[in-house]
């Protein structure tokens, strides 16, 4: 087999084990086709006989690219249209988007910590509303735990913390399920842009009460971090641009 007939031949192995192709991937093919066969040999797992169907796949992939500790459009652009193909609706990608907008809700639990105990050490007064047993529930049902951010938040600021709720808490008729909304968020916070065990730890629990097992779980892990690959999708197309007046001589 000629170099030329080894990348088409992988080039088409792509396309069936993964569904689709983009032009970002012909650079990474024509300067690696080593790393690009080990790297499709990798992403390809999921999809050898995986538990999760494939439009959930490609909710894990549009969750991570659209987070906004990425924000990643080629990525997002490839797999929103794969979920569409793979029959998702426009009310199920609205929640997606929806799950992963409630990380910013992450900078009232870390300031109010911290605010905390900023006041309690310099002997200030700590003013703010008082405990109160049903927005707990109410918080753990929507985020899946409770500690000393999120109690310091409803004490400090109860109307954000309420509004938060109200903006980021379980969904009536929520179009996905309970564990594909807890797979959406294991994957945009184990990703490697954000990486937040605590958070993490508490959507692992949602999944499990929702009768998740630990393959589906690993899965999305699986699934999550092929993110990695997008210092290829967004470095190799410019490096090839830049070195294109050598490669035409």
């Amino acid at each position: 087999m000629t170099n030329s007939e080894r990348k088409a031949a992988l080039k088409t192995d792509f396309i069936e084990k993964r569904g689709y192709w983009s032009g970002f991937w012909d650079g990474l093919l024509e300067l690696a086709p080593d790393f690009f066969e080990n790297y499709l040999n990798y992403s390809a797992i999921p999809w050898s006989g995986g538990p999760l169907e494939p439009k959930v796949k490609e909710f894990i992939y549009t969750a991570i690219d659209v987070a906004t500790t990425h924000l990643y459009e080629p990525g997002l652009q490839i797999h929103l249209e794969n979920a569409l193909r793979y029959g998702a609706t426009p009310q199920e990608i609205m929640e997606v988007y929806r799950l992963c907008a409630s990380m910013g809700v992450a900078t009232n639990l870390l300031g109010s910590h911290l605010l905390n105990k900023e006041l309690t050490r310099r002997g200030l007064p700590i003013d703010g509303g008082a405990k109160d047993p049903e927005l707990q529930a109410a918080f753990e049902d929507a985020f899946g735990y409770w500690d000393e951010s999120a109690a310091a938040w409803q004490r400090l600021d109860p109307a954000s913390f309420v509004a938060a709720l109200e903006t980021w808490g379980p969904m009536k008729d929520s179009p996905l399920d309970k564990k594909t909304s807890a797979f959406v968020m294991i994957a945009v916070t184990t990703a490697a842009t954000h990486l937040n065990e605590h958070a993490a730890q508490a959507f692992i629990g949602q999944a499990l009460d929702a009768g998740a097992s630990k393959e589906e779980i690993l899965e999305v892990f699986q699934l999550a971090s092929v993110l990695g690959m997008h210092s290829c999708t967004l470095g190799v197309p410019i490096l090839m641009d830049k070195i294109k007046p050598q490669m035409t001589v």
